[in-house]
């Protein structure tokens, strides 16, 4: 497991306190303000990512370790980027449950190559925004624009993953 306190850990708390600092000089009850609507948010995502983390170690335990290995490992070629892309794509909800469940692929033995095309076509192609937001706000029209040119993109970015970083 993985260090709590890492660089991206460091960097975001550097960037809190400069943003505090920046609050107080503006208003010194500001700081106080965001630090309690933080915690506030906090208290909102807290359960949803304690499921989330339950669902992920679920995950690890009643996928075959065997069948991800197969599927999205090293030896899936195309196909492991492909079946990963559609993964993605049908994958729900946000990044509480997309995080946790590529941390369950990674630690069973997925590819860092299916990973990319994975998270590559959650981000392009998620079909709960798609069909929440995209299509009802923009029409059918700009979804099939948008979408159409962009389907290639998570295959050729976890091959281009596959050829630049030999595993």
């Amino acid at each position: 497991m993985r260090s709590p306190v890492d660089t991206s850990t460091i960097v975001l708390a550097a960037a809190a306190v400069v943003l505090a600092g920046i609050a107080y000089l503006k208003d010194p009850s500001l700081p106080l303000i965001g630090a309690k609507n933080g915690f506030s948010m906090l208290a909102f995502v807290i359960p949803r990512m304690v499921v989330a983390l339950l669902l992920a170690g679920l995950m690890q335990v009643l996928v075959p370790q065997d069948f991800v290995s197969r599927h999205f490992g090293q030896g899936g070629g195309v196909g492991a980027l492909l079946l990963a892309t559609l993964a993605g794509v049908v994958t729900p909800g946000g990044p509480m449950v997309t995080m946790p469940f590529m941390v369950a692929l990674a630690n069973s033995g997925a590819a860092l190559s299916s990973l990319v095309a994975y998270m590559t076509a959650w981000s392009l192609f998620g079909l709960q925004r798609i069909i929440a937001w995209e299509a009802p706000l923009m029409g059918w029209r700009f979804v099939f624009a948008r979408v159409v040119p962009s389907l290639a993109f998570p295959v050729i970015a976890g091959w281009l993953v596959s050829v630049f970083n030999r595993e």
